[in-house]
């Protein structure tokens, strides 16, 4: 894949960067002018100063670092978000504190991780029956037993 064009929409805002040669997905930085802090509970969107082409046929797909979830209670609120090759606004991280205790995010933070993955965008086609299986139509847990 070719690189991906980023512009920058504040001067303090960080490119991306990979945390190591087999990491997959790149570092997004908090672009702000001074801390936020988030309490418990809190939703807050942190800039990241920066938009992205996308390549089309791709999406860039914004997950929570682990540090982040596992030491202090903050992940994106909506679990993953998505970034469609059509948009061109900035990248925002909508972060939740999960946590009993407010968090604060540093200008500079690494805050989220992105991939850049291919998608499928098929057509949706409403049918009368689907195709038997093994499973069926067996929900949550069915598969375990």
């Amino acid at each position: 894949m070719d690189a991906i064009r980023v512009k920058k929409l504040s001067p303090n805002a960080i490119l991306p960067t990979y945390g190591s040669a087999g990491a997959a997905a790149a570092d997004l930085y908090a672009c702000l002018d001074e801390s936020v802090t988030i309490a418990p509970g809190e939703t807050v969107f942190i800039p990241t100063g920066l938009s992205a082409e996308i390549p089309a046929g791709c999406a860039g797909l914004i997950y929570a670092r682990s540090s982040m979830g596992a030491k202090r209670g903050l992940a994106p609120a909506n679990k993953v978000g998505v970034i469609d090759s059509d948009y061109r606004g900035e990248i925002k991280v909508v972060l939740l504190n999960h946590s009993a205790v407010e968090q604060t995010v540093a200008p500079g933070e690494r805050i989220a991780q992105m991939i850049i993955t291919p998608v499928l965008t098929p057509a949706y086609e409403e049918v009368a029956e689907l195709t038997d299986t093994d499973r069926g139509t067996g929900g949550f847990g069915s598969t375990g037993k």
